[in-house]
């Protein structure tokens, strides 16, 4: 196994490290952006584009342009572009392949493997999605572990005296809050609690209907229909939320957002702090619930937290964090850049899977209660939620009628009595159970969660023997087919665009050959000379307007050899 990088698999960004002498080190994108827009686009052209120039055409081409996928990791949501259906996964899986390119290029080797970064509110079946995206992208995913946790490795909180820690994550799309006990190297966290729906992408929607609104007040034209002024809208509206987080106010200016029989029409404006507050009020109030209940959960009060970290940009909002000044009595820890601090400690993570880290031991929880379907709907708990992982715990059921031969057992996931109010996650059916009178036979149903937080469960009737597994993949996940199928299509994009980026460079080559030739002075050559360069351009010319460039190298290879012999005096 070579290099294990760290990944930070974001809503709106993205970011990997990897662990170099001990210390986790943030690997650049081939621009030298230390984060990577979480964003996908299919040009016109069948181009797929990720990260900064998928952002960049993202207003002209806002139909064709993926942002914050992350949201529907493990739903059965589809986008669907020139006639083909994307899953979630496969778009994530669009972004996890660049940053492993980013990480080939920095490192000078190839990497196969990652620890890859969830919320700690995550279900099971988005952490397999997430899962199923690496592999789709060629990593072999060696550990899931929660944001917060990740984090709280990066701020080092393992090497300071003992104590109790509050880790606050409000990301591009989720909120995670969870308490962590820290002592003697071992990281334990104590409850989770969040919103995988609440993020910096709904102060930027706020911000957005706030500007489209006003805009509309003042020229009588409604934009909602037009996606392209929308999407200019929004672009402006997270400027200015990034600005108001360091001035007072901000001045957004949009020349030209409309046109029509009463000519352009133009949005200008300035936005104070004070009103992005007043807009956004309800959003902030939205995490209070969260922390709440990790506290409660933890049994412990604001007192008896020692440090709170901020993790992920909209934390650099202040209202967010005059919040937890008011919350929990003290100054939030800012000592790491809130949009690095995870993938540092994934990387870190990494580290301790590869045997390079020494004296530490996560031990992460479960977000979420786990149990099976019993009569009449009503949810049986096996595994608590905030149940420190890896964990197995068993339950022993019995049958609902006369003389069953099988039973369906149904997995859900949550905190309702009743499993229509909780996730399905699955579900099998178990065979040859042993034919008796209702109430008589004993089927062990078995959970299972691993160090990733993946989720297995078995059922065996104790009379006969007979069992059956499953390892949750819930109906919004990809099957093992997909899963290939998604692979051997990124393998083939993949190709696709080392063949695009070669004919690429081939055209500049080509380009720069012309120039050179143009250069020399026609003087000085003979009538053959003369006659020999004009034929030898003007077949690379044409090659260069061919839809097919297989002509271009030996066009190039012609020209170049023309100019070397000029050059030598041959």
């Amino acid at each position: 196994m070579g290099k294990l990088i760290g990944i930070d698999l974001g809503t709106t960004n993205s970011c990997v490290a990897v662990l170099e002498n001990g210390t986790p080190v943030i690997i650049p994108s081939e621009t030298g952006a230390r984060t990577t827009p979480s964003i996908a686009a299919f040009t016109p052209d069948g181009q797929r584009l990720v990260g900064e120039a998928a952002r960049r055409q993202a207003v002209l081409n806002p139909s064709r342009t993926i942002h914050s996928i992350k949201r529907e990791m493990g739903s059965d949501f589809r986008i669907r572009i020139d006639g083909h259906s994307f899953s979630p996964q496969e778009i994530s899986a669009m972004i996890l392949a660049k940053l492993k390119a980013d990480a080939e290029r920095f490192l000078g080797e190839p990497v196969t493997d990652a620890v890859i970064t969830v919320p700690a509110y995550f279900t099971d079946s988005q952490r397999q999605a997430t899962k199923d995206a690496g592999t789709i992208a060629g990593l072999r995913v060696q550990r899931i572990i929660n944001e917060p946790t990740a984090a709280a490795l990066a701020y080092g909180v393992d090497r300071e005296q003992p104590q109790k820690v509050m880790v606050y994550d409000l990301g591009g799309g989720t909120f995670d809050v969870s308490v962590l006990d820290i002592q003697g190297g071992i990281i334990e966290v104590l409850a989770t609690a969040g919103n995988n729906r609440l993020g910096g992408d709904d102060f930027d929607a706020v911000l957005t209907d706030y500007l489209v609104s006003s805009f509309r007040k003042e020229t009588g034209t409604d934009i909602r229909k037009d996606p392209v002024a929308v999407s200019r809208v929004r672009e402006e509206a997270e400027k200015a939320k990034i600005a108001l987080s360091s001035v007072r106010e901000t001045h957004i200016s949009i020349p030209f957002l409309t046109s029509g029989a009463k000519g352009p029409g133009h949005l200008d404006m300035t936005l104070t702090r004070e009103k992005f507050d007043e807009l956004t009020a309800h959003l902030v109030q939205a995490t209070v619930k969260p922390v709440q209940q990790a506290l409660a959960d933890s049994h412990l009060t604001p007192a008896d937290i020692g440090k709170v970290l901020l993790v992920g940009g909209s934390t650099r909002i202040p209202a967010v964090q005059a919040l937890i000044r008011s919350l929990m009595g003290k100054e939030p820890f800012r000592g790491i850049n809130p949009d690095e601090c995870v993938a540092m400690g994934a990387s870190l993570q990494a580290g301790v899977l590869a045997g390079s880290v020494k004296g530490l031991l996560l031990l992460d929880v479960t977000p979420l209660t786990l149990g099976i379907e019993t009569m009449g709907g009503i949810f049986s708990p096996i595994i608590s939620r905030n149940t420190t992982i890896p964990v197995k715990k068993s339950a022993v059921y019995t049958t609902a009628a006369n003389f069953q031969s099988s039973v369906e057992i149904k997995i859900f996931q949550g905190e309702r009595q009743m499993t229509r109010g909780n996730k399905l996650l699955g579900n099998f059916k178990l065979t040859g159970i042993k034919r008796a009178p209702r109430g008589v036979p004993q089927i062990e149903v078995t959970f299972e969660i691993d160090a990733s937080g993946i989720v297995h469960v078995s059922a065996r009737d104790l009379a006969t023997g007979c069992a059956q597994a499953i390892t949750i993949t819930a109906s919004g996940n990809l099957s093992q087919t997909e899963i290939d199928r998604a692979i051997y299509e990124a393998q083939a994009y993949a190709a696709e665009d080392n063949r695009r980026r070669q004919e690429a460079s081939a055209r500049d080559a080509a380009e720069a050959l012309l120039y050179r030739a143009e250069e020399i002075n026609r003087k000085n050559l003979t009538k053959d000379q003369k006659r020999a360069f004009d034929d030898a351009e003007k077949q690379l010319r044409r090659a260069l307007r061919a839809k097919n460039s297989g002509q271009l190298p030996a066009a190039s290879a012609q020209l170049e050899q023309l100019i070397r012999a000029y050059q030598t005096g041959g």
